[in-house]
């Protein structure tokens, strides 16, 4: 009688392939960095903004003009942040969610589900206790898409400020949340905050990612042909009244991520390499220098705790996104037949999904958007979404500092390199070559081991001798006997 036929058990938030591990940590060394620039801008705002000398000239510099007044761009220094750097920014992310799904873990339906699936769940649970927050206590329903949105660059950063070692799985498990993330706030602003629409505009804006798209499949080269178009379709995009990082992301979707034999890295990798400091170090970081200036007082902090508007928003981003994320990663485990990596516990998906309650950047853009025209109301918002943000990274540093002990363990056996091929072991077990160099190596080891026990075994010898030599030659004290 044949033997039961077994399908194996698949691992969720496994082992990354070698060339992902690579990606991912290149990745995530450049938004680490920026992560930090971040927190650094944003601090420096809520000083420049909160200093009595010095509020007034935030104020001016944010509400300065420039830009020709003919081509609708002349904006405040604030809109250009928002609408131009973010741009910059939102072209990142179209690549990365293109490399994701063409060459990435998105390429396999069965890989993708699980961070897509909590990507999602991580956005509707925060906008749905929003809503419900609004809903209980009579406030405005306008800010649910506040808490919705996770700002990868702030999570790195409270990474690197806490010291902990997270294994590269769920490393990669919080950028794909995020690149995914960002791809639905995209389609939010675009769906939700577009209010009148300029055609003329759109339909020139759609022409010019036309030739942008057509000029990359014939292979046309050269940085002086695609900034300039790309800073035209921005322009179009903007005065279409559709958000301009719309023409970022679309920009960065049409880039293929995919290699073609003899490259070492596609187009789309190459510019994303080029670009992302940039992004990183620069646009969100001025970003938030402009965006997060509010003006904190006891009573301001008292009311984002008392109004339903923002204590929903508080609420969305510390529960509403643990909740969501947690939830969505168990249930699509739960159907898929999926168990989790043997090196891990449901315990870190959470403290992660705790993590991704930092929405900072999409955040405070989808709070302006969200209450344009109400300057209280938006600098209130504002205040939740740093206070939401604060709270979640704190809960997130204490959860993931108890697991720290094993989380460093797992980087240090990820890391290890003892035949210094420049692969972590990890990924050449099943290599033979791989075991003939360690046999080689520790060979060499024995050698000079049995060298070092035989020099001191030889060192003992000689010693005994010169003590054995010496003793004799001594005179007692009674009857002169030998001592």
């Amino acid at each position: 009688m044949a033997a039961p036929r077994t399908t194996p058990t698949r691992k969720a938030l496994g082992r990354l392939s070698l060339p992902e591990r690579t990606f991912v940590a290149d990745a995530l060394r450049t938004e680490t960095v920026g992560g930090v620039l971040l927190l650094i801008a944003a601090v420096a705002a809520l000083i420049w903004a909160n200093t009595p000398a010095l509020h007034d000239s935030y104020e001016s510099v944010s509400h300065f003009h420039l830009g020709p007044e003919s081509l609708g761009l002349n904006l405040s220094i604030a809109h250009w942040a928002a609408d131009g750097l973010l741009a910059v920014f939102f072209f990142v992310a179209g690549i990365e969610l293109k490399r994701e799904l063409v060459a990435g873990d998105l390429r396999d339906p069965r890989a993708a589900a699980l961070p897509v699936v909590a990507a999602l769940c991580g956005m509707a649970v925060p906008a749905l206790v929003y809503t419900l927050t609004n809903l209980t206590g009579g406030g405005s329903l306008q800010g649910w898409a506040v808490p919705t949105a996770t700002d990868i660059a702030f999570a790195l950063a409270v990474l690197a400020v806490i010291g902990t070692s997270l294994p590269s799985a769920l490393r990669a498990f919080l950028l794909t949340l995020a690149v995914v993330d960002d791809l639905f706030a995209i389609l939010i602003i675009a769906v939700f905050f577009t209010a009148d629409i300029d055609l003329a505009a759109l339909g020139g804006a759609a022409a010019g990612l036309a030739v942008f798209w057509l000029l990359l499949r014939t292979g046309v080269r050269g940085w002086y042909v695609y900034v300039p178009l790309a800073l035209v379709n921005w322009a179009l995009m903007y005065n279409s009244g559709v958000h301009a990082t719309i023409a970022g992301v679309a920009m960065g979707l049409m880039l293929r991520c995919t290699r073609r034999e003899g490259e070492e890295c596609s187009p789309g990798e190459r510019i994303e390499h080029l670009v992302r400091p940039l992004s990183a170090g620069l646009a969100v970081p001025l970003f938030a220098l402009f965006s997060a200036g509010v003006v904190v007082s006891g009573g301001a902090l008292g009311d984002v705790f008392t109004r339903p508007e923002t204590l929903g928003v508080v609420l969305g981003l510390v529960l509403g996104k643990a909740i969501g994320i947690f939830g969505g990663t168990w249930l699509t485990a739960r159907f898929t037949r999926a168990s989790l990596s043997d090196d891990l516990e449901w315990a870190d998906v959470f403290a992660v999904a705790t993590l991704a309650g930092i929405g900072f950047t999409v955040s405070l853009l989808i709070g302006e958007l969200a209450f344009a025209g109400d300057a209280t109301m938006t600098d209130e918002v504002k205040a939740s979404v740093l206070s939401g943000s604060l709270i979640a990274a704190g809960l997130a540093t204490v959860l993931l500092k108890l697991r720290n002990a094993k989380y460093r363990r797992m980087w240090e056996a990820e890391e290890r390199d003892d035949d210094l091929d420049g692969i972590p072991d990890i990924y050449e077990e099943d290599d033979p070559a791989y075991h003939l160099r360690m046999a080689e190596i520790y060979d060499l080891k024995a050698a000079e081991h049995r060298r070092i026990a035989e020099q001191k075994a030889a060192e003992r010898t000689a010693e005994a001798r010169r003590g054995l030599t010496e003793v004799p030659g001594g005179a007692g004290e009674e009857n002169d006997r030998p001592a």
